[in-house]
C-alpha cells in the first residue's frame, strides 16, 4: 500500500497526486514512469514521474481524468492508499550538455516534459521550453517551468492565454532564428508527429516519449508495441523515448483507438455505480 500525501484537482480534468514511495523517489530519473493500481480491482495505468522529494520519500504524479481508473484516482483522499505503485520503469532520458535544448510539452504531456527540462538545465544546457494546450484551463506547471527555463513560450489553441497558435509554430520560429542541438517533445500523438515533421526539415535530433497502450510495464504483454525504424519495439522496456524521426506515428494513433469502445463502456458503468451509491 502506498500512502497518498495529497491529491488535488488543478483543473477540471487534471489531478496532481503526491505519493509516499521512498524507493522510487530515491532512484527515479528524468523520463521514467510508474505503473499505478488504484485499488484491488483496478487496471494498471502508466504515469510519468513529474517530480520527487528524496528527503520526504515522495513522488509527484499528474494525471488526466479520462476514464474509470483515473476518475477513481481523483476520488482518493489524503491519508488513503493506492493498491500498488511499481517503478521506476523505462529508460531515463539521455541527459547531457547538448548546447541548446528545446523541450516541447502539450496538455498533460507538460508534466512529462517538466523533469526532462529540469535535468537538461541542470546539465548545463541553454533551455527553451515551449508549452501549449487547447485553452488556458488545461495549462499546467507554467511557473515551475519558468523557474527552470532560460526562455519559456506559452501557447493556446484558442488564444485564451499566451500566444494564439500551436507549439509547432513557435518551434519553427526558434529553429529559423538560432541553432538548436536537441528537441524533446511530449504530448498528444498528433502534436509529437507535427513536431517531428518540423524538426526533420532542420535535421535536429528529436526525442519523443510515447504514450502507447500499456499493461504490465515490464515487456511481457506486448501491448505497448510500436514500430520504430521499421522494427517492433516495446515502449515500456525499449522506451518510453524514441527517435521521433523513426517512429510510425500513424500506426501508434490507430493502436491507441483499439479499446475506445470498451473504455467508454467501462467509464459509463463506473459513473452509474457511483450514482447508485450516492443515491442510496
Amino acid at each position: 500500500m502506498y500512502t497518498i500525501i495529497s491529491n488535488t484537482k488543478i483543473s477540471e480534468n487534471v489531478g496532481k497526486a503526491v505519493i509516499e514511495a521512498p524507493y522510487i523517489a530515491q532512484h527515479r530519473k528524468a523520463g521514467q514512469f510508474v505503473i499505478v493500481i488504484v485499488d484491488e480491482v483496478g487496471e494498471r495505468i502508466p504515469l510519468t514521474i513529474a517530480d520527487s522529494d528524496r528527503g520526504k520519500g515522495t513522488i509527484t504524479l499528474y494525471y488526466q481524468i479520462v476514464g474509470t481508473s483515473t476518475h477513481k484516482l481523483s476520488l482518493k483522499k489524503e491519508g488513503e492508499f493506492l493498491y500498488d505503485v511499481a517503478g521506476p520503469l523505462g529508460h531515463p532520458t539521455d541527459i547531457r550538455n547538448y548546447g541548446t535544448a528545446v523541450c516541447v510539452g502539450g496538455g498533460i504531456g507538460i508534466a512529462a516534459v517538466y523533469p526532462i527540462a529540469v535535468a537538461m538545465k541542470e546539465a548545463g544546457n541553454f533551455c527553451v521550453n515551449i508549452i501549449g494546450a487547447r485553452n488556458k484551463d488545461l495549462l499546467i506547471l507554467e511557473q515551475e517551468l519558468k523557474a527552470k527555463s532560460d526562455k519559456i513560450i506559452v501557447t493556446t489553441d484558442d488564444g485564451s492565454y499566451g500566444i494564439k497558435g500551436f507549439v509547432t509554430d513557435e518551434l519553427k520560429k526558434i529553429l529559423d532564428s538560432e541553432k538548436v542541438d536537441i528537441v524533446v517533445a511530449v504530448g498528444p500523438v498528433p502534436m509529437m508527429k507535427a513536431v517531428s515533421e518540423v524538426t526533420r526539415m532542420y535535421n535536429v535530433k528529436t526525442l519523443v516519449s510515447l504514450n502507447s497502450i500499456m499493461v504490465d510495464g515490464t515487456g511481457m504483454c506486448g501491448g505497448c508495441r510500436v514500430t520504430v525504424d521499421g522494427r517492433k519495439q516495446f515502449t515500456c522496456v525499449d522506451g518510453p523515448e524514441f527517435d521521433a524521426h523513426l517512429v510510425d506515428f500513424d500506426e501508434l494513433m490507430k493502436r491507441l483507438n483499439t479499446y475506445k469502445d470498451q473504455e467508454k463502456e467501462s467509464f459509463e458503468n463506473h459513473k452509474c455505480q457511483l450514482e447508485k451509491y450516492h443515491g442510496q
